[in-house]
């Protein structure tokens, strides 16, 4: 979505987002950046014919819904490293329960841990509170420095990036069941770790001074 112009609480947010993504790489205080997306379970409604001598394999254009499903993902950019979950919803207790995954699972050693998001009402601390008992809640709250995104500033959050890959490498198809998507998801989330493949982000508060001016307000008056 298009910011609006002359915004200072985006350009503030944005630069705040730029700033962390400076920072050189530190095991004890990794950044990490977290989004989640839907996924529609479908089936072909036809049986599709397949590909033989003389003629290309011929799929129907009709499908069958069976649901929605979420998935979580959460990515650490300069260490190549993510993790991705698939959850019948995405409701305040399942991001709880995927954030606790991500602080004891993938970083049970970091002393903090910053997290990049959009400013969705499910991700905020209350969510620790009403999923865990109050001392497992204040426990993973301090586990995490919270850094949001602005509105309309999707773009600025990495793990979007990787979504769109996991999307066009791994879920570009119909997939009609939510252990097949697991399945599927887990197979690209090892073979991708594997690789360590990092984002080597370029974009810095000076670039948007110049490329994003229309964005800050006017200090004339």
């Amino acid at each position: 979505m298009i910011p609006p112009e002359s915004n200072a609480e985006f350009v503030a947010n944005m630069e705040q987002v730029l700033d962390v993504y400076k920072r050189p790489y530190d095991k004890q205080n990794p950044v990490v950046c977290m989004d989640e997306s839907p996924k529609q379970l479908i089936s072909a409604g036809q049986i599709s014919i397949p590909m033989k001598a003389g003629q290309e394999a011929r799929v129907d254009y009709e499908y069958v819904r069976h649901g929605m499903v979420n998935i979580f993902m959460a990515n650490e950019p300069l260490k190549g490293k993510r993790l991705v979950e698939v959850t019948k919803f995405k409701k305040k207790k399942d991001w709880a329960k995927f954030i606790k995954r991500l602080a004891d699972e993938q970083y049970p050693e970091a002393d903090k841990i910053t997290l990049v998001m959009d400013n969705f009402n499910t991700h905020t601390a209350s969510a620790f509170y009403e999923t865990f008992e109050p001392g497992e809640a204040k426990r993973l709250w301090d586990r995490f420095e919270f850094v949001f995104t602005p509105k309309h500033g999707s773009w600025l959050n990495m793990a979007e990036i990787e979504l769109h890959v996991l999307n066009a490498q791994c879920l570009n198809r119909h997939i009609s069941t939510m252990n097949e998507i697991k399945k599927e998801v887990n197979a690209w989330q090892d073979s991708r770790n594997n690789k360590g493949g990092t984002i080597n982000w370029q974009f810095t508060p000076k670039d948007s001074r110049i490329k994003l001016k229309r964005l800050y307000p006017s200090i004339d008056d």
